[in-house]
């Protein structure tokens, strides 16, 4: 018999690996279980050098950034200010300079 977990979300027992996730037929959910994510702990941000990002801060760019639908280029150096930490794929919403409100990826960014 198979010593795979539970599912989390669902508590089904009849949870199958697929590669490196683990994943429950029932409800659909999947997981990394080297990744253990508990309900009362919160998500650290971290920029692209390991320090800890905080709502308000501000950061650089580290890498000259294509902006999709558009022929613009965020150029590498530009100061972000007042960042707002959310969750997705996208984790930083900002305004910046001369673009407007965009969505960044905090591995693109330094903190200042």
């Amino acid at each position: 018999m198979s010593n795979l977990p539970n599912c989390p979300k669902c508590n089904s027992e009849y949870t199958y690996e697929d590669g490196h996730l683990i994943i429950c037929p029932e409800c659909a959910y999947e997981w990394n279980p080297d990744v253990v994510m508990e309900e009362d702990k919160v998500k650290v941000y971290k920029d692209a050098f390991g320090n800890e990002l905080k709502d308000g801060d501000s950061v650089t760019v580290i890498k000259d950034l294509k902006v999709k639908g558009s022929s613009e280029v965020i150029k590498r150096g530009t100061i972000v200010k007042n960042i707002l930490l959310k969750d997705g794929d996208h984790d930083v919403d900002c305004k910046i300079p001369g673009f407007g409100n965009m969505e960044l990826k905090t591995e693109f960014l330094k903190k200042i």
